[in-house]
């Protein structure tokens, strides 16, 4: 079983900064894609950007250019660097790990519970 927990959601002004981070964690024998998604209210939930292990990524059209995704392969860790957010960036933001979690090179999805992110003034 693995564990994924993001933190670093909270409320921010419109053009201000917020950095989300995740972790995984548990029976981990690699892990390959990470991402974020988010789901604003009423909404589908939505790519924000993944990563893969050798760090090809891919953005949204939308937060191309404010958002930066890293990782580190090490901790099993991603991060989500958000800058000029905007008050459309409000969701709740879901991490996301590729994980072998038995050995067998064959990877499942996880996922996080979520951290709200609120952009208002």
């Amino acid at each position: 079983q693995v564990q994924v927990v993001e933190s670093g959601g909270g409320l921010v002004q419109p053009g201000g900064s917020l950095r989300l981070s995740c972790a995984a964690s548990g029976s981990i024998f690699a892990i390959y894609d990470m991402g974020w998604y988010r789901q604003a209210p009423g909404k589908e939930l939505a790519l924000v950007a993944t990563i893969t292990s050798s760090g090809s990524i891919n953005y949204a059209d939308s937060v191309k250019g404010r958002f930066t995704i890293s990782r580190d392969n090490a901790k099993n860790t991603v991060d989500l660097q958000m800058n000029v957010l905007k008050p459309e960036d409000t969701a709740v933001y879901y991490c996301t790990a590729d994980v072998d979690d038995l050995g067998w090179g064959r990877a499942n999805v996880y996922w996080g519970l979520g951290t709200q992110v609120t952009v208002s003034s």
